[in-house]
């Protein structure tokens, strides 16, 4: 092997040449990869949670629908009319206030509505509750379901709260836990003038994601 003059640079092969990482390198890769991961369980845990919340704003809407078709309903009282004479005259009339199901608020977990006669949705009458709303729900649940009438027991933060000739169809709920509620209401209010029942054109969403 022949001396190298002076002046000249050595070439190393490629092997030789290669750098291992700095330790300031390898905190700031390090440091990116928690925030990417940050980021995917922020973004994972809110689509969980907004998944679940869809469930209250539907079955909220659902009641609610259920309390105006109810109202729509013409009543007449069952009698014997004498002849030459008029039946009592047909009223709509809102459901009375149904029973809360469940009666506590499903932390972190589900409910199972019992489909026992007298219970959960097969509770109330003609006139009152669940039955009278013809409403039901089969299906496990994250969330506590009320329907209220003259009344905002639920959302009375609400700016569209019921209080007279109203009603308020609801949904509260605690996902994770931590006694903080999520609350979705929907109102309905009976026109002084024209005598229709209206319902408020959203639902009220409160700490949707706790």
């Amino acid at each position: 092997m022949s001396p190298r003059r002076p002046g000249t640079t050595v070439k190393l092969p490629l092997y030789r040449r290669a750098r291992a990482f700095s330790l300031v390198e390898l905190m700031i890769a390090v440091a990116i990869i928690s925030v990417l991961a940050a980021l995917a369980v922020y973004g994972v845990s809110r689509y969980l949670a907004s998944a679940k919340s869809s469930e209250a704003k539907q079955n909220v809407g659902a009641i609610s629908r259920g309390a105006t078709a109810a109202f729509e309903r013409e009543q007449a009282p069952s009698e014997t009319v004498a002849e030459g004479n008029k039946s009592s005259a047909v009223s709509s009339r809102l459901c009375g206030t149904a029973l809360m199901v469940p009666l506590q608020v499903p932390k972190a977990r589900k409910y199972q509505p019992s489909t026992q006669n007298g219970e959960d949705y097969q509770s109330g009458d003609a006139q009152t509750g669940w039955m009278c709303l013809r409403y039901q729900m089969t299906q496990p649940t994250y969330y506590q379901y009320a329907y209220t009438r003259d009344g905002s027991p639920i959302a009375p933060s609400n700016p569209a709260k019921c209080a007279t000739a109203c009603y308020e169809a609801a949904a509260r709920g605690d996902l994770n836990a931590n006694g903080i509620y999520s609350v979705f209401a929907r109102t309905g209010h009976l026109s002084a003038t024209s005598g229709k029942l209206k319902a408020s054109s959203q639902v009220f969403v409160e700490n949707e994601f706790e």
